[in-house]
């Protein structure tokens, strides 16, 4: 058992919350917090460092529910603004995945697809306030007659609804490339032939389980940012990966850990969720996360000021490597080497380009820090922790 020379508990920050009197800071502003005064002193001095991300997160979706019709109908198959919602749960419930494109759409048939409407742009219609179109079929039971329903439905009118994403604020990804002698449409972004330029996928250095590189403060139950609202954390996400490799300094230099996130739909805000269109790939959604890290002791203190610069990410082929399944690394480049504009690979300097918003993350990381601050918005300490690895 580690010896700490600060040691606080959920409880004490919380409390601190409540009289207004915890020290809140951004993970970027934490950064110079420990550069300043050292991790145990930065420990002492800090509460919560708050973090953010705003990208596209595929696999992210909306739970609703519309409520028993007259006659009853038990809808096997349902569409919302003619996108495919997932009906086989109960009478009445369905689950729109925001990868789902349009029924009718030509997909890839006319290369490269544009991909215009699907079901991120029905989840973000939805929390804008907007009228969409609810179609239901059904086979007939004796108990639920109905064949057929269709009606004008905005968010409000479903008795329930809420977001619940399986797979959720990626530790660290693929920086991604083209070798091949064609332009490449992918979900990392259109990629033109030979290396001509490179996208990424991650707020780096303040994005959320990059500052708790072994979850030590994250897991069910763990209150969070959750598309402009407060939601949590419900389980951890699928293709969590606790055994990724890592540098000294614990961080993954490749794909890592995920959460599985749930928040009340009703409360959460069309700047947060918005719906993405990925020129020959799909629909997705851009989903805004933020996440609290207790400062409990200066290893935290230590984790939460991690920067750009210590933070690395391996760079794949997608043009030829990756679609075959092999997912050997043609080299590591460093975050600030990526949002410096550009990177040098194999002799060669390549452009690169976010697929998320540094900005709206730290934007998202200053709002959950003025919530804090205000005492609107206290930890949830998890009842389990996601899976980790021994650190």
């Amino acid at each position: 058992m580690k010896l700490f020379k600060v040691n606080k508990t959920y409880s004490q920050i919380n409390e601190k919350i409540r009289e207004g009197k915890a020290v809140v800071v951004n993970a970027e502003e934490m950064i110079d917090v420990v550069k300043r005064h050292g991790d145990v002193e930065a420990a002492r001095k800090v509460d919560v460092v708050t973090t953010g991300t705003f990208s596209p997160m595929c696999s992210s979706g909306a739970f609703l529910n519309f409520g028993h019709t007259s006659p009853k109908i038990r809808a096997s198959r349902v569409w919302l603004n003619d996108v495919p919602a997932y009906g086989g749960i109960a009478a009445v419930d369905c689950y729109i995945g925001a990868g789902e494109a349009a029924e009718g759409d030509p997909l890839n048939s006319v290369y490269p697809g544009e991909f215009n409407y699907g079901g991120g742009h029905v989840i973000h219609d939805l929390v804008a306030g907007n009228v969409i179109r609810l179609r239901a079929e059904g086979y007939g039971t004796d108990c639920y007659p109905a064949r057929r329903y269709e009606r004008n439905i905005t968010l409000q009118d479903f008795r329930d609804g809420f977001l619940f994403n399986p797979r959720n604020a990626y530790q660290n990804y693929n920086c991604a490339v083209n070798l091949s002698d064609k332009t490449i449409y992918t979900y990392m972004g259109m990629l033109r032939p030979r290396m001509a330029n490179a996208t990424y996928a991650t707020a780096g250095q303040i994005s959320p389980l990059l500052n708790d590189p072994y979850y030590k403060t994250i897991g069910i139950g763990t209150r969070i940012f959750l598309g402009g609202a407060q939601g949590f954390v419900a389980w951890h996400g699928t293709q969590h990966n606790p055994r990724a490799l890592r540098g000294k300094n614990g961080v993954p230099v490749e794909g890592a850990g995920t959460i599985a996130t749930i928040g009340n739909l009703k409360e959460m805000s069309p700047e947060w969720l918005v719906g993405a269109s990925l020129l020959g790939y799909g629909v997705s959604l851009y989903v805004g996360i933020g996440i609290p890290i207790p400062i409990l002791n200066e290893e935290m203190a230590r984790y939460t000021a991690v920067s750009d610069e210590d933070i690395f990410a391996q760079v794949h082929d997608y043009g030829m490597d990756y679609p075959k399944g092999d997912d050997k690394s043609l080299g590591q480049v460093s975050y600030k080497e990526l949002r410096s504009g550009s990177i040098v690979l194999n002799g060669k300097k390549i452009p690169t380009a976010p697929m998320s918003s540094y900005l709206k993350a730290l934007e998202i990381a200053n709002i959950l820090k003025d919530w804090i601050e205000r005492g609107t918005f206290l930890l949830g300490e998890p009842q389990q922790f996601l899976p980790t690895v021994s650190s």
